[in-house]
């Protein structure tokens, strides 16, 4: 039964995504390691759960080790510079034998003979074709890059006239130029051009590790396109499988895509659990912060209204006037995410004193069990230091184990400053507990 109960909450907890993700443009990259791997095919099945469930997909696929598996077979050394290929004649024949190759096997893969699969019988259609426009790189630094191009302009309408027809679009890293020469591009650069060309809605890069902090080994759930920046720039000598996608997620935010999505790809249904649950599981990259905590201000009165209304019916939270909190803006922090407020509290200080009071704490129920009340209360920690208080005082009928755990103390009416002992209700019979700071 609670495996039932499971299922059925999941559903319908990403019943919201579903809705909102259908008849989107989504461009997904991955590497060729990812079509080598033994479990590529879950990927394929993904893909076409995606499709099915109206998604506009187009799928940019790598090739690097497909062409270097070629080269060390004719006993040619793979040349790089400045992280990318360099192609000359013999490398440029591997490109075009691994990129047909490639593309034939995903293609395959979905097509209607998808047997003991999920999609079996789907039905699925892909259109490749030559989409993308190239130029040659040229020579850098005094290196000649040969075959090796970038892209110079997406045939958007073409592109999306196959995604109207209900197809799923697939795109090597081939570029070819008016003149019929054909250049060998990097995946990332092409999905990043790609995305920006059909103003996609998202840009999901399936890369080969998870992105986390080199210095204590956690994972990145998310920053902004500056965080992200300066991350790269502290974090000089981090591999090309975390680089590369975040440079091309940092590229298309800039250019008006609004969530890029870095996703370890060995990690089972990984893009179904970013997609389709609340809190995702990879690492997403937006222009601005996806959930901020910051300081409240008059505009955000609305959402706090809303937020705390229930816990007020309810009797956890004490009533509040929209006057009483426009007054009091000054002391109140919130949780932002996504244009929605998740979370509230507020830490009135008496500077004179030295003592504060928290009060309206209060998370969203779809949004707790992620640690944002700590986040809360951590920042009023650090606002009330910043302020000299020694003392924090906090007044609940329901929540009074949750302060315990984190440190306070109950405590009787006689322990509140005058202050505070002239504004208690003893019809609510909060009970007192405080905190040394």
């Amino acid at each position: 039964m609670n495996s039932q109960n499971s299922f059925v909450n999941w559903f319908r907890g990403s019943s919201p995504y579903i809705h909102a993700h259908r008849n989107k443009t989504f461009v997904i990259s991955f590497g060729g390691e990812a079509v080598l791997a033994d479990d590529f095919d879950h990927h394929v099945h993904d893909f076409a759960l995606l499709s099915s469930l109206g998604i506009r997909l187009v799928l940019v696929h790598g090739i690097r080790p497909q062409i270097d598996q070629r080269l060390t077979k004719l006993n040619s050394p793979a040349l790089f510079h400045r992280h990318l290929r360099i192609t000359d004649d013999l490398a440029l024949q591997c490109v075009k034998e691994a990129a047909g190759l490639v593309r034939v096997e995903i293609e395959a893969l979905l097509s209607m003979g998808l047997a003991n699969s999920p999609m079996a019988g789907s039905g699925l259609k892909v259109a490749s074709g030559n989409f993308v426009i190239a130029k040659p790189m040229g020579v850098i630094d005094g290196v000649d890059y040969c075959h090796t191009g970038e892209v110079r302009r997406v045939d958007s309408a073409a592109i999306h006239q196959q995604l109207d027809q209900n197809n799923i679009v697939l795109i090597s890293p081939i570029g070819y130029s008016p003149s019929g020469e054909i250049f060998n591009l990097s995946a990332e650069q092409v999905a990043t051009a790609v995305s920006i060309a059909l103003k996609a809605e998202k840009l999901i890069l399936l890369t080969e590790q998870t992105c986390c902090n080199p210095d204590d080994g956690e994972q990145i759930r998310q920053m902004t396109t500056n965080e992200a920046d300066a991350f790269l720039q502290e974090y000089r000598d981090i591999e090309d499988t975390i680089s590369l996608p975040l440079k091309a997620a940092i590229q298309s935010c800039r250019c008006g895509i609004e969530r890029a999505h870095l996703l370890n790809r060995t990690i089972n249904g990984a893009l179904l659990l970013e997609l389709f649950s609340r809190d995702g599981i990879g690492t997403l990259i937006s222009s601005t912060p996806f959930e901020e905590l910051r300081p409240a201000t008059l505009n955000d009165i609305g959402g706090i209204l809303e937020l705390i209304k229930p816990l007020e019916q309810q009797g956890i939270l004490a009533k509040r006037s929209r006057e009483k909190i426009e007054m009091e803006i000054a002391d109140y922090i919130i949780i932002e995410r996504d244009g929605l407020i998740i979370g509230c509290t507020a830490l009135h200080p008496n500077i004179q004193s030295r003592f504060g009071a928290i009060a309206c704490l209060a998370v969203h129920p779809d949004y707790q069990g992620a640690a944002r009340g700590d986040r809360l209360l951590n920042y009023v920690y650090r606002k009330a230091g910043q302020l000299a208080l020694k003392k924090l005082f906090v007044l609940s009928t329901q929540t009074m184990h949750w302060f315990i755990e984190r440190g306070f103390v109950s405590s009787d009416i006689n322990s509140l400053p005058d202050p505070l002992k002239a504004l208690y209700n003893p019809e609510r019979n909060s009970k007192i507990l405080f905190k040394d700071i």
